[in-house]
This record gives C-alpha cells, sequence and structure tokens, in this order.
C-alpha cells in the first residue's frame, strides 16, 4: 500500500478524484444558475429538477427509443433546453418585474411538480445507466485507478464551462447579453431583440443543467430526487462565489468539490456540511461572495 507521511495515498487520490467529479457536476448547474441570475434576475430553483429530467431523458431515450449516449448528449441538453424556453415565456415573463422571490417561488413548485410527476410514474428508486462502451475500463495511474468515464467528465465539464465562459465574456454576442440586461432599452434602439435574448439565455441556462444530467446519469442512478438533493449544495457554491460571477461559479464548483473529496478522507463527519461552513465564512467576511461585486 502506497503511503507518504501516514496518508494512504491510493485513499486520498481517491476521494480527490470523487471530489473533482462531484465539482464537475457542481461547476455546470452552478454555471447555470450563476447565468440566469447574472444576466437575467431570474432565481431558478428548478435547476435541480432539469438536471433530473436530462438524467431521465437519456434513461428513456436509450430504453424507450435506443438512442445511444453519445446522441442523448446532444439532444437531451437541446430539449431540456426548450423546456426551460417553454417556462421563460409562460411561466416567468409574465411577473419579470416583480420582485425576485417570485421567480424563486414559481420555479420552486415546478420543480416539486416535476419531481412528484417522475415520482408517481418512476417510483423513488434509482434506475442504472450502462456506461458507454467507448469510456468503459481505466487507466492504472502510481497513485490511483483512473476509470476513463470518470476522466471524461471532468474533461467535458471543463470544455463546456470554459467555452460558456469564454463566449459570455469575450465575444460580442456575450457583450449583448450583458448590455441587454443592464440596458434593455438601449439595446432595443439598436435593433436587438431583448426579449428573445432573454428566452434564448433562460433556455441555454437551464440546457447545462440537461447536460449535466446526462453525464450523471451513468455515475449515479437515476433517481426523481437526485436534482433536490444536489441543489442546495449547488446553490450554496453560487453564493461562496458570488451571485452572477460567471468565473466564480466554475472555479468555486470546482474548487469546492475537491475541499470535499478532501474532507472526506481526513474527516469524513464534516463532508457533509463543509461547504455550508464555507459559506458561512465566506458571507461573513465578503458578502459579496469570492469573486462577486458589491452591489
Amino acid at each position: 500500500m502506497a503511503t507518504f507521511l501516514g496518508i494512504n495515498l491510493f485513499g486520498l487520490f481517491g476521494q480527490l478524484l470523487v471530489g473533482l467529479i462531484n465539482g464537475s457536476f457542481y461547476a455546470l448547474l452552478s454555471l447555470g444558475l450563476a447565468i440566469i441570475f447574472g444576466l437575467l434576475k431570474i432565481i431558478n430553483f428548478a435547476q435541480g429538477a432539469m438536471y433530473m429530467l436530462g438524467a431521465f431523458a437519456a434513461w428513456m431515450a436509450l430504453n424507450y427509443f435506443g438512442i445511444d449516449y453519445w446522441l442523448a448528449l446532444v439532444l437531451v441538453p437541446l430539449a431540456v433546453g426548450a423546456m426551460g424556453i417553454l417556462m421563460e415565456r409562460v411561466l416567468i415573463r409574465p411577473i419579470a418585474k416583480e420582485d425576485h422571490l417570485y421567480s424563486l417561488l414559481l420555479t420552486f413548485g415546478v420543480a416539486l411538480m416535476l419531481q412528484g410527476v417522475f415520482t408517481h410514474v418512476f417510483g423513488s428508486s434509482g434506475m442504472a445507466y450502462a456506461i458507454p462502451e467507448a469510456l468503459q475500463g481505466g487507466i492504472k495511474l502510481p497513485f490511483m485507478y483512473l476509470p476513463a468515464y470518470r476522466a471524461w467528465i471532468v474533461v467535458a465539464s471543463i470544455v463546456v464551462c470554459g467555452a460558456t465562459w469564454w463566449m459570455i465574456e469575450k465575444t460580442r454576442l456575450g457583450a449583448y447579453l450583458r448590455a441587454g440586461t443592464e440596458n434593455a432599452q438601449l439595446m432595443q434602439a439598436f435593433g436587438i431583440n431583448v426579449p428573445l435574448m432573454v428566452t434564448l439565455t433562460f433556455g441555454f441556462g437551464v440546457a447545462l443543467a440537461g447536460f449535466a444530467g446526462v453525464m450523471a446519469a451513468p455515475v449515479y442512478s437515476v433517481s426523481p430526487d437526485m436534482g433536490s438533493n444536489l441543489l442546495i449544495i449547488v446553490f450554496a457554491i453560487v453564493v461562496i462565489g458570488g451571485m452572477g460571477s460567471i468565473g466564480g461559479a466554475i472555479l468555486t464548483g470546482l474548487g469546492m468539490g475537491i475541499v470535499e473529496g478532501l474532507t472526506k478522507y481526513f474527516y469524513p463527519e464534516a463532508s457533509s456540511t463543509v461547504i455550508f461552513l464555507v459559506m458561512v465564512i465566506v458571507l461573513l467576511l465578503k458578502p459579496a461572495g469570492l469573486f462577486g461585486k458589491e452591489a
């Protein structure tokens, strides 16, 4: 057994990998929340339900229609994003000018409704989704065994998060998005369809949750409560990074996953609360979050 200073390296790197995988999902979900809140000022409490919906859509696509993982990875986020567009158009737009609390309560109700429907239809027990054949197996490293699918999750999430950050922060489209949320009338005077831009942005933020759900299906059990179990943690991560901070959501999601993994190794009893402890400390020292800006 490989040890260093009394530390079991196999156990340590194994927990770090688990933490990095969890952090990859945290980053994707918190990024979607940060985009929706940061650009649209909408608190989307249904993000966890969209994550669950993505996993279920991948499972149903495979078992009912024979659609494999790779095609589902493209089609499911589009379908979940389309549902987000419908939700924004029909439910959220009529209360867009109201207090943020209204959108929070509305999306929370949508999340409970979706979870209840899927629990009624499929039950509360989890269902398995097979790892795609191309990503089965793994690599034997000096201090750990690295499953290929776990490595794929980390790489894919970093690529998607990085591309999203670049699009919003470094491109003209991202500049239009930011300007449209700060001064909609001015952007409309220049011929930009701001309502359509808002709708598509909300759909994109929700699609990120659907993408995370497809990737999570082979790792976790596909169950109706998988999103609700994750949502509170993701909201805490968004608060730590700074509400609306795109880069903060990505870095904090990955970082908190690693912190959680280290805590599971050194002090497992605190692993389920360490993120909330960090949130409390950050709010006391920097209420706007690590990467947020003071209002």
